[in-house]
């Protein structure tokens, strides 16, 4: 499977793409794919369609290993006419240690654990204005992870607790983010 973007020209008789250098080193050794083709087992076919809105948040919840910690810069607009506009960036950073889960989901101080949220702006951080940003919906994460558990053999010896998975809210922005806003 190649995106779209790559394909620069097609004729009858040839194709021209744009491909990165690590894959392009890989596809001139003979029977090599680059690490990270699609031919190595990686595309495990696509979510249900009840799956597709899940939130990056709430696909954190639900990960066996997390290797990323996200700090996220919001911004406040200065401008009173739009008091509830927020701007900025997530950037995701690698950790030298990964955090591999027993049981899941991972409790909301788990997850905190892995985020930082740095606001600026001239009120103070209302956590409800966020809109989808960090949206949790605690049923969504529930059945994805019975979802997971049978079709995913990852997940197959992965105990599943509901109790935790009740910490979540219905749908709202996850649990004890605030208290770690900078």
């Amino acid at each position: 499977m190649l995106d779209k973007a790559g394909v620069v020209a097609v004729t009858h008789d040839s194709v021209r793409l744009n491909v990165c250098g690590s894959c392009c080193s890989a596809l001139r050794k003979p029977n090599n794919v680059p690490r990270l083709a699609l031919r190595n087992n990686l595309y495990r076919g696509d979510l249900p369609e009840r799956f597709q809105d899940l939130t990056w948040i709430e696909e954190k919840i639900c990960a066996i290993y997390c290797v990323t910690a996200h700090v996220t810069r919001l911004f406040q607009s200065t401008d009173p006419t739009r008091a509830r506009t927020f701007h900025g960036n997530t950037c995701a950073h690698e950790m030298n240690v990964v955090s591999t889960a027993a049981v899941l989901p991972r409790t909301p101080a788990d997850v905190n654990g892995l985020l930082s949220v740095v606001f600026v702006g001239p009120g103070k951080f209302d956590p409800n204005l966020l809109g989808t940003v960090f949206r949790v919906r605690r049923n969504k994460i529930w059945s994805f992870l019975v979802w997971l558990k049978y079709h995913n053999r990852l997940y197959a010896d992965i105990g599943l607790d509901s109790t935790i998975a009740n910490m979540y809210p219905e749908d709202d922005v996850l649990p004890g983010l605030s208290d770690g806003v900078i």
